[in-house]
């Protein structure tokens, strides 16, 4: 209280700042309460010190922003945690992406990107699009006075997010042109529109602001190749629908008329097509979604883990629920490897072929039929005996030292469960461990590759998962086994993005929110709570993974970005640019399918 009351003396005595005196002088009568949040703000935007960044409610160095962050960008970094710190939303600062020259996009977020129940409005607010950095402070003004001076009723009926800058380091080289034409967050010359269209597009928006420096408060129609318009036309390349937009040009001394002229002009705004698109996405029931990626995955049937993944959660899901149908599917799919028409193996043997064993593994466990269980044991035993080759103890003879090894290496021995087999999957789970996990809990993805990709992660995670499934209480590597796991889903919980997702790079902010690591993530910590590994202070995080989730599955079971197969790189940027796919994949649409049916497990009545 001392600490909050001399700073209101402070702000009572000093001169008064054209920003200072827009949300002072333009704001109705707070409460005792608000003046004291709005003074602790101001304090810590005077004293914010750029080493520190408050990102996705944890602290992190200011490098896992950007290494080659400007004065007056981190200047804005410690605007947004003052704004973060008022009561209500929003309150996460984070990242919408990364420039060419590693310098984070910025963004405050709410949490409730994709929370279907909600009927408030969502109002999105974008500044710096064309190339003045002071339109950021505009932007940043207008939300703190909605925080901390608007009406009640209006702090009821909308939920903001702001990307207050754009262009941070004003370095690109063109005008932003919307919606991107090519490429993604890979492109050469211009990822930054890209990181914007989808950062905007699935902050779900009823509305979006476009803030630029002009002579005066007003508002315009969006022009033509802007954000605006092209979020305004219904083919916007989104496949959701459109969103209603403004151009408002305004003075720095601006911000709170800005945002009280565009709340009252929007006041009687409806639900935007794009929400009403994600809604019906987010609203779809787990068993719902799994119908529609079991009948649908794998589109290129093969002897690698990929198909055989789906056809492993598929085969669960007909016996869930009675779907004969399914069971035909996969049975049909995987009928020239039991009779002997295809090789289990080509001459060269990677584990990600040698995983492909695993749709056997549970066929010789379940199926009825005598012939297809021989087969199946037979292709089963052979997919264990080269999983467990090792070159060292711990160390699989077929798998690179990847992250990746941690599934692939020891899904056949947890499904077939022989003492052997789990004895060399709690070996190599330990030994992959050892080399990998970071003090943080996280895998990098290779000893010589110091980054924490996210669907690294994942794999380590479903990995670990799988073979604590599978491992008696009483075996010696369990407690081990389980203690990196738990460590691994702690990280992961700390790191999950605003709206649910996970990253690309899991601990960069600014990374893409990517399909294949969320899935995974959602799975393994669904069937850990489920089967008392972690306690059920995880199941917000894992609701929350699941609705962003299904948020990037479209009604088809296309999917939005998934990264496409990665070996180990030497550098985060390596990662960051890995391309995203959206559309048909085989990859993501099995790892939703998992997610969806662990999802089921958990929160069903039995």
């Amino acid at each position: 209280m001392a600490f909050a009351y001399c700073q209101i003396l402070y702000l009572a005595d000093r001169p008064r700042s054209p920003t200072i005196d827009s949300t002072i002088q333009a704001s109705p009568p707070m409460s005792c309460r608000s003046l004291l949040a709005a003074a602790c703000a101001l304090l810590l935007f005077e004293t914010a010190l750029p080493g520190r960044a408050l990102l996705d409610g944890i602290h992190a160095p200011a490098g896992a922003l950007a290494s080659a962050q400007t004065t007056q960008d981190r200047s804005l970094q410690g605007q947004l945690e003052a704004v973060a710190m008022l009561p209500g939303e929003p309150r996460i600062v984070s990242a919408a992406g990364m420039t060419r020259r590693d310098e984070a996009i910025l963004t405050l977020e709410n949490p409730s990107a994709f929370e279907t129940s909600r009927a408030v409005r969502r109002l999105v607010i974008v500044g710096g699009l064309d190339g003045n950095p002071d339109g950021a402070q505009i932007a940043l003004d207008a939300v703190r006075w909605f925080k901390a001076a608007a009406p009640k009723a209006d702090r009821r009926q909308w939920v903001v997010s702001v990307l207050p800058s754009a262009d941070p380091g004003q370095g690109r080289a063109r005008a932003f042109a919307f919606p991107p034409s090519k490429g993604f967050f890979d492109d050469a010359e211009q990822p930054e529109s890209r990181y914007i269209w989808r950062w905007v597009t699935y902050q779900v928006p009823d509305l979006v602001i476009e803030v630029q420096v002009g002579p005066s408060l007003q508002i315009h129609p969006p022009p033509a190749g802007s954000l605006g318009a092209a979020l305004a036309e219904p083919s916007n390349g989104t496949g959701l629908g459109s969103v209603q937009s403004m151009l408002v040009t305004a003075t720095q001394a601006d911000g709170a008329a800005l945002m009280r002229a565009v709340l009252a002009r929007a006041v009687s705004l409806e639900h935007s097509a794009l929400r009403r698109a994600i809604t019906q996405r987010v609203a779809r029931a787990p068993l719902a979604l799994a119908h529609v990626l079991a009948e649908r995955y794998p589109v290129d049937p093969g002897m690698t883990y990929i198909p055989s993944l789906s056809w492993l959660y598929t085969w669960k899901l007909a016996t869930l629920t009675r779907d004969e149908s399914l069971r035909a599917k996969v049975l049909s799919q995987v009928r020239p490897w039991l009779a002997g028409d295809k090789p289990l193996f080509g001459d060269r043997i990677q584990l990600n072929a040698v995983a492909g064993a695993m749709v056997f593994a549970e066929l010789a466990k379940t199926t009825e039929t005598d012939s297809i269980r021989q087969a199946a044991a037979r292709l089963t035993a052979d997919g264990v005996a080269r999983s467990m080759a090792e070159k060292a103890p711990g160390v699989a003879l077929h798998g690179f030292g990847w992250s990746d090894d941690m599934f692939l290496g020891t899904i056949v021995p947890a499904r077939a469960g022989s003492p052997e087999a789990l004895d060399a999957a709690g070996r190599l789970l330990i030994e992959s461990a050892r080399q990998l996990q970071r003090p943080d809990g996280l895998f990098n993805h290779a000893a010589n590759a110091p980054a924490a990709w996210g669907r690294g992660n994942g794999f380590a995670a479903l990995g670990l998962a799988e073979t604590l499934t599978a491992l008696p209480v009483t075996h010696p590597a369990r407690s081990r086994v389980l203690e990196v796991y738990r460590r691994l889903m702690a990280a992961m919980k700390a790191q999950q993005a605003p709206d649910g997702m996970w990253r690309q790079v899991v601990d960069t902010p600014g990374s893409y929110r990517e399909e294949t690591v969320t899935a995974l993530i959602v799975t393994s910590m669904a069937r850990g709570v489920r089967l008392g590994w972690i306690d059920r202070s995880y199941v917000p995080v894992i609701r929350r993974g699941w609705r962003a989730l299904l948020a990037h599955v479209v009604d088809d079971g296309t999917l939005v970005d998934v990264c496409v197969s990665t070996g180990a790189g030497p550098t985060r940027r390596y990662y960051l640019d890995r391309p995203a796919t959206s559309g048909t994949d085989d990859r993501g649409g099995a790892m939703a399918l998992g997610a969806a049916l662990e999802v089921y497990q958990l929160t069903e009545p039995r």
